[in-house]
């Protein structure tokens, strides 16, 4: 068995291997390759196991980030929840991670990181802090707002009360996504990804992709960035403003993307990662979203520890509590330049 790069094997067969694998992601598909470099220049090395045969067994997307700021390593894959080793044999699997030690190595990166659902053995390290949060969904709305009781049903209905309006759709939806989006990670004290991330991606999947709106007043309240693939959708972005967060209007925000989940025929609802019993966890969890675990595994070079890029950090609080003081026009400016180096 060899491994080639996917320009040897081309992006269908990439994509069919892919799609035959019931333990895939969409970030393993090839169309990231292309949206990560349109968008952030990024380096990626695309892996791929073949067969003495000549049939694709196994990939490997890699991302390589190399910057003063924040280090030399890669990733699979940046900026998303999972990625990794996607493979049909153990075979598969130990070529393609050999080959990714080797191009670490040959790179003189401090860690290779693989967002993955379990844990490696032979010397590799792990973080398990987080989890994704997933919900079965049903067939009818309406046996999903039974499910989540008087209460939740109730803070659902506030903001109509409000004179809360809705709007689910693509592109057209983009500026008023963005609005919301810029604002909350501003206000976070995280630099914000460009605009040309989010279109990027609803052209290269349009029909996987969505963005809801929630109005106030014709005012962008809440918004959230909607992707799904095979019988998942998931909702890798979603903000609100702040100051109307006293009205229900994530609850409204997130019943609206539930409801619409269920009319577009998907089963599985991913909330995304969050850290077991911290706030996110408690939010998506009163939806009867249940946890299941994360791998984030790591070949370190020697001599290195595990990286520490994350809000969490303690070096990084002082950086944190001056950019949520900064201008948000600024923070629009400076943030994606920033961002893209953080994976």
């Amino acid at each position: 068995m060899k491994v080639c790069n996917i320009e040897e094997i081309g992006v269908t067969r990439w994509d069919a291997f892919v799609n035959s694998q019931g333990q895939a992601g969409v970030y393993h598909l090839s169309v990231w390759k292309n949206v990560l470099t349109d968008v952030f220049n990024s380096r990626c090395h695309y892996l791929t196991a073949v067969s003495e045969a000549g049939d694709v067994c196994g990939v490997l997307p890699l991302v390589h980030f190399k910057n003063r700021l924040f280090g030399n390593f890669l990733v699979s894959m940046p900026y998303f929840n999972h990625g990794g080793v996607l493979s049909n044999s153990p075979k598969a699997d130990e070529v393609l991670l050999k080959h990714a030690i080797d191009l670490s190595e040959s790179l003189g990166a401090t860690h290779l990181e693989l967002r993955e659902f379990h844990a490696r053995n032979n010397g590799w390290q792990h973080k398990d802090e987080k989890v994704l949060m997933l919900l079965d969904l049903p067939d009818d709305p309406d046996l999903l707002s039974k499910a989540v009781g008087a209460k939740r049903r109730s803070q659902i209905r506030r903001p109509e009360r409000e004179g809360a309006s809705t709007k689910v759709g693509g592109m057209d939806l983009l500026d008023d996504f963005y609005t919301v989006f810029s604002r909350n990670m501003r206000d976070l004290g995280t630099p914000v990804y460009t605009k040309k991330l989010f279109e990027t991606v609803l052209k290269a999947r349009p029909k996987e992709t969505f963005i809801v709106v929630i109005y106030l007043n014709a005012l962008p309240v809440a918004a959230a960035f909607l992707i799904g693939y095979k019988q998942t959708i998931e909702i890798p972005w979603a903000s609100s403003i702040r100051e109307f967060n006293r009205l229900g209007i994530n609850m409204k925000l997130y019943w609206e993307v539930l409801k619409h989940s269920i009319s577009q025929g998907y089963k599985t609802f991913d909330f995304g990662r969050s850290t077991v019993d911290g706030p996110t966890y408690k939010f998506k969890k009163q939806w009867g979203a249940k946890p299941k675990q994360c791998y984030w595994n790591y070949w370190l070079a020697k001599g290195q520890e595990l990286p520490s890029l994350n809000p969490q950090n303690p070096k990084y609080k002082i950086a944190i509590a001056g950019w949520k003081k900064m201008p948000l026009a600024i923070a629009n400016r400076l943030g994606p330049h920033i961002v893209k180096h953080l994976p």
